[in-house]
């Protein structure tokens, strides 16, 4: 039978909620435990894929499809367990979940409330997330609630798990709340009352936390933590001082070496081997102690808030680990590009133009394309990054004047990039996309597998198969092709069913490609991802290259 750990939050939001359960998960995991995560967002949309990276940060996409929150790819960088639909859902699921229901009848004419029938349909739904997790069933199955303690919108999911953990009984269940002590200059002092207050609130609900991690800028000290348990009534070994690190991969053993993990073992009454952390020890020690440097320029639209590329960004310090290189990312903005030109990408190592939607700043990433082809500066290209390195090639090398994507100019003289009407997803179902169709439900979401051409850059990378996941509307037109390849360009990966090309490449320049998938998504600090880990080699190359030649 699954346990589980409930993990809040309180004070503010963008505490690191999900680096906390995620950390956790890795230790449990490290002890023998299968283990899941799921994330319950309180928003009402039902899931973040029409939402603006503004306003929601990166969406990610699972294995299966799913657009999701996040956190789900912090989960996946930490523990072994692939993340699927069930693991995240949203308070617009749990709401059209119910009312589908009380259309059908399903409630015999009842008045359909929060509680007992919102409240019913989250633990529903976490118990159905927690038994996909497996074969069989996860061992225990962490649960992180959004938002923070006092907000109307996850009062619904707290009264939620509140209830489970009373129905599953004893050692059953856990909670873990993560909040803010804050460091006052002026005063020269950590202040205590925000956690205080914030216990209280969930203490309101009917809810006593088994640990507080307690974030801050700094170790907490004992007085402090002494203060902290004797008005929290938690006791003083579960005050957890989670404070700033050099890196998100350092809070795993800084959690353990407190005790986090024994304390949730005792409270589910689990006696699993010692933890063993090696892995993430010696991850830590690559990662501090790097051999060499690069510099990597990510030429996007979102780089006011870089969180938008979070997976992207750690595949690349995934690389890095492996490579004993220290990747330093400078996030450059495509409508400076074009307001100041190329010269802005002048002393990198490496250029990425990442995925993205929309026309903005889009002519920009064609300028830092062109310069890194003519350049011959190491360049990769993620799924809008691929179809503009198209869109390039085809107005600069294959003579198509005027070429571009649909998405932006529905009526271009050559439209290379475009809307594929029809195509089969991973169920062998044919989906109809147009002009007109929901923009949350018109994409190749998922993963795909497909054939890699014999000797091409891909296959150096992949070997025979790529099998990477997708978000994206628009595709190559394959009716270009053929004039696109006559110039040069490489098609040397296809979709088997659709014959979409997913990877392209110039084999006359030392590393060129754009792939039509998100591989950030697939990247761990365990295993790293080979065509990140190919990149930077790349890039380190052109770094050593740069260095004799001055």
């Amino acid at each position: 039978m699954t346990k589980y750990v409930f993990v809040t939050g309180g004070v503010v939001s963008s505490l690191g909620k999900g680096i906390a359960a995620a950390s956790l998960g890795a230790i449990l995991e490290s002890r023998g435990l299968h283990v899941t995560l799921m994330k319950l967002d309180p928003y009402i949309n039902v899931d973040p894929g029409t939402m603006s990276p503004f306003q929601h940060g990166e969406v990610f996409v699972t294995e299966d499809g799913a657009e999701t929150d996040l956190d789900l790819g912090h989960y996946e960088r930490f523990i072994s367990a692939k993340m699927r639909k069930s693991n995240n859902f949203t308070a617009g699921q749990i709401y059209e979940s119910v009312l589908r229901k009380e259309r059908r009848g399903d409630y015999l004419g009842k008045t359909v409330q929060v509680i007992p029938h919102i409240t019913n349909e989250i633990q529903d739904f976490i118990v159905r997330g927690a038994s996909a997790a497996w074969d069989g069933e996860a061992d225990v199955a962490i649960v992180e609630i959004g938002g923070t303690v006092g907000d109307i919108e996850s009062l619904p999911f707290l009264e939620a798990v509140r209830q489970m953990s009373l129905r599953l009984g004893r050692n059953q269940a856990a909670f873990v709340h993560l909040t803010l002590v804050p460091y006052i200059a002026t005063a020269g002092e950590l202040k205590t009352k925000p956690t205080q207050h914030s216990v209280q609130k969930l203490r309101e609900i009917g809810i006593t936390p088994h640990a507080l991690l307690c974030r801050a800028d700094r170790p907490i000290p004992d007085d402090e933590r002494s203060k902290i348990s004797m008005f929290s009534n938690v006791p003083l070994d579960a005050v957890i001082s989670v404070w700033d690190a050099g890196s998100i991969y350092e809070i795993p053993g800084m959690l353990h070496e407190q005790g986090l993990d024994s304390l949730i073992c005792d409270a589910l009454a689990l006696s699993p081997p010692p933890a063993d952390l090696t892995v993430w020890e010696e991850l830590v020690e690559a990662l501090n102690n790097p051999e060499r440097e690069i510099q990597i320029a990510m030429v996007g639209k979102y780089v006011d808030l870089t969180e938008s590329y979070k997976s992207l960004a750690e595949a690349l310090v995934h690389a890095g680990i492996h490579a004993r290189t220290r990747v330093n990312v400078s996030y450059i903005d495509s409508e400076d590009i074009e307001a100041q030109g190329t010269d802005l990408l002048s002393g990198f190592d490496a250029i990425l133009v990442p995925g993205g939607f929309g026309k903005r700043g889009t002519e920009g990433k064609i300028s830092a394309i062109q310069y890194a082809r003519e350049n011959q500066v190491p360049y990769l290209g993620i799924c809008l990054g691929m179809q503009l390195a198209v869109v390039e090639f085809a107005r600069h090398v294959a003579g198509l004047e005027g070429a571009g994507s649909t998405e932006f100019e529905p009526n271009t003289v050559h439209p290379v990039v475009a809307l594929i009407s029809e195509w089969q997803d991973g169920e062998g179902q044919i989906q109809i996309r147009d002009e007109d169709s929901a923009l949350g439900g018109t994409m190749r979401k998922g993963a795909q597998r497909c054939p890699v051409v014999s000797g091409t850059l891909a296959h150096r990378i992949y070997g025979n198969e790529v099998n990477e996941r997708h978000r994206h509307r628009f595709e190559m037109n394959n009716v270009y092709a053929p004039r696109l390849e006559e110039a040069g360009l490489v098609i040397s990966a296809r979709t088997p069913t659709e014959n979409l090309p997913e990877i392209v490449e110039l084999p006359e320049h030392p590393w060129y490609m754009g792939v039509q998938f998100h591989p950030e998504f697939t990247s761990t600090p365990r295993d790293g991802h080979p065509l990140f880990s190919s990149f930077v080699e790349a890039a380190t190359a052109y770094h050593l290259k740069k260095g004799q030649s001055s």
